[in-house]
């Protein structure tokens, strides 16, 4: 037989971006230690439909820790207590019988609430539209290896592409700042030899639209890096200074 327990729920519930929020308190019981952080949600909400109150509100999709949807501060931590992992990948197993679980949504300037544990985070969006296209010559079909690639280079522009674009980093940093997922994307391309043509356009209009976003400014904590479910390294960000500087020199 699965082991349960019983849990208490503090859930921020708000009902806009406008409206003024509030925690609410709410009890679990008989909750298998197997099922994943999200499918409790999905039992709280079960039951509130079923008592007549309204469902709370989360962002979810893939449930596999690949799309970065399931953005949720749990006591106190950027997708939970567990390392490594999205909040989608959290299992119940992580807390113990009669725990209170804090659950908030991400606090960010750049993120402002839509609903509940809801954030709106098109703003990444926006930061990778202003990072603008990677010139490709779309003549014949190249050879393969036509272009030889180191593999340090091309490993490292993989992990810097592992990035999934979730906020922890925003959400972990006391300045809200998004250095490390804009630094993750500019490092995918910046060290490979497709991406180095528009190189110092693409740090230097990344990084402005990040500041008009109301994002904050990097002060080198490394909570970005700490609490980031992929293991995106801090050092993507010293790639970016060192390239939007050049790029301001070059001007």
């Amino acid at each position: 037989m699965d082991k349960t327990i019983n849990i208490t729920l503090k859930v921020w519930r708000q009902r806009g971006p406008q409206e003024k929020g509030a925690f609410q308190t709410y009890q679990l019981e008989g909750i298998s230690v197997d099922s994943s952080f999200l499918e409790m949600l999905d039992i709280l909400n079960e039951k509130l439909i079923n008592e007549g109150q309204e469902p709370v509100v989360f962002d979810h999709d893939c449930r596999e820790g690949i799309c970065g949807m399931c953005s949720l501060y749990v006591n106190g931590h950027p997708h939970g207590p567990d390392e490594d992992v999205t909040t989608c990948q959290l299992h119940m197993r992580k807390f113990h019988d009669g725990e209170t679980i804090t659950i908030e949504p991400w606090r960010s300037a750049g993120f402002p609430v839509i609903r509940d544990l809801m954030v709106d985070r098109s703003a990444f969006d926006k930061i990778m539209q202003a990072g603008g296209y990677v010139s490709v010559n779309t003549g014949g079909v190249p050879d393969a290896n036509s272009i030889p690639i180191p593999k340090p280079d091309a490993d490292e522009a993989m992990e810097s592409a592992s990035c999934i674009g979730c906020g922890a980093c925003v959400a972990a940093c006391k300045n809200g700042s998004a250095m490390l997922f804009v630094s993750a994307k500019i490092s995918q391309f910046a060290l490979l030899p497709q991406g180095r043509v528009e190189a110092a356009r693409r740090a230097k209009a990344m990084l402005a639209k990040m500041d008009e976003l109301g994002f904050g400014n990097c002060t080198n904590t490394g909570a970005c890096e700490a609490e980031c479910p992929k293991n995106v390294s801090i050092t993507n960000i010293a790639r970016l200074n060192r390239q939007f500087i050049s790029a301001k020199l070059k001007d």
